[in-house]
């Protein structure tokens, strides 16, 4: 059962967290406004969409800094109680330091749940409207997502390649799609033109050719034109870079797998995206404690030294974080370790400032 201590420093755990987001995004919210209202105006982007727009642009800006904003309203409420000698008192009225730290794990634990709720179902949905509307609306249009040189592995059997493909054609140039059956090449289609149909989800292809190996010779099968499906899908030929942030937990997970087993050269970005969606969430334990241990003591200068020294160690928590996982995309380090090793570097100097707080 929780007590009064408990109870009052668990308000003030959530509840200037609470406030710290709503002071905070609706600063986002509107630098990001003026900095794409010219664009915005110029596309005569109506009214309903752009507010959609920013409630995409608000989950995903809370999904991604709230760590941040949580590390820097602990240490804000904290320092207050720091700075009234309430952490005195609690501490001198023979409340250990451990239990004067278990309503901040509570809040923790609170926080952690809602970050993967929103990690893995709210913020992919979010990702998918902000990203489809930055492309569309703020970028230089869908060309940004066009494809120079595709190569996939569709299945077990069936690989494809595509020289250029333009998203907003749904078309492209140069397209062969080789059949193996063990080592051996059965058949490849060629085509000059490649382009998606919509309406009934063919393909049509343009100056096609098929030739299917024999054991004598091989048969060559030529046409102007042909309209055929095939096994892959749209996404095969535009493998986006936000397309694992579009998808949850559950279709991550099966889109992962499929990538693997198709060869992706994209599977560190999918799997950071993935680890981060835990990771993330559960540094609200690691930031709450180095918070606490930080802005705990009463120190000459007051809550500015502790919000300075907060500001910074935030900003170096989000630089590991970032700069890890970029390491992990586009290099053979481990994505879990990537994205994990932001917290145990953190979890140690937690620890080492739990320990030195406590005396």
């Amino acid at each position: 059962m929780l007590s009064i201590l408990d109870k009052y420093i668990l308000k003030k755990y959530l509840g200037t967290f609470g406030l710290m987001l709503l002071l905070f995004i609706p600063i986002g919210i509107t630098v990001h406004l003026a900095e794409k209202i010219d664009k915005i105006l110029e596309n005569e982007v109506p009214f309903i969409t752009v507010a959609l727009y920013f409630v995409d642009f608000t989950i995903y800006f809370a999904n991604l800094l709230f760590p941040l904003f949580l590390f820097l309203s602990v240490i804000w409420f904290t320092s207050k109680l720091a700075n009234n000698t309430e952490v005195i008192a609690f501490l001198s009225s023979g409340v250990s330091y451990y239990r004067f730290l278990r309503p901040y794990m509570i809040g923790a634990t609170i926080v952690c749940i809602g970050g993967i709720f929103l990690g893995m179902y709210l913020a992919p949905s979010a990702s998918e409207g902000f990203n489809e509307f930055s492309y569309k609306y703020l970028k230089k249009g869908k060309k940004d997502r066009d494809q120079s040189n595709v190569y996939r592995q569709i299945n077990d059997n069936d690989y494809i390649y595509v020289s250029y493909f333009n998203v907003k054609n749904q078309s492209g140039s140069n397209f062969t799609l080789e059949h193996f059956e063990g080592n051996e090449m059965k058949y490849k289609i060629s085509a000059g033109n490649i382009r998606y149909n919509d309406k009934d989800s063919t393909y049509t292809l343009s100056n096609y050719t098929k030739r299917t190996v024999g054991e004598d010779e091989d048969i060559l099968e030529t046409r102007p034109k042909v309209d055929t499906t095939f096994t892959f899908e749209m996404e095969d030929l535009t493998p986006v870079d936000y397309i694992a942030e579009t998808k949850n937990f559950t279709e991550l997970r099966t889109f992962i797998k499929r990538e693997k087993a198709r060869g992706s050269s994209y599977i560190n970005r999918y799997e950071v995206v993935q680890y981060k969606r835990i990771s993330l969430p559960i540094s609200a334990y690691i930031l709450t404690i180095i918070a606490v241990a930080v802005s705990s003591v009463k120190r000459r200068g007051g809550m500015g030294i502790n919000l300075a020294i907060g500001i910074a160690v935030g900003m170096v928590f989000v630089f590991f974080d970032k700069i890890f996982g970029t390491m992990a995309e586009q290099s053979d380090m481990s994505p879990l370790v990537a994205t994990w090793l932001p917290n145990i570097v953190f979890g140690i100097l937690a620890l080492y400032l739990l320990r030195n707080a406590k005396r």
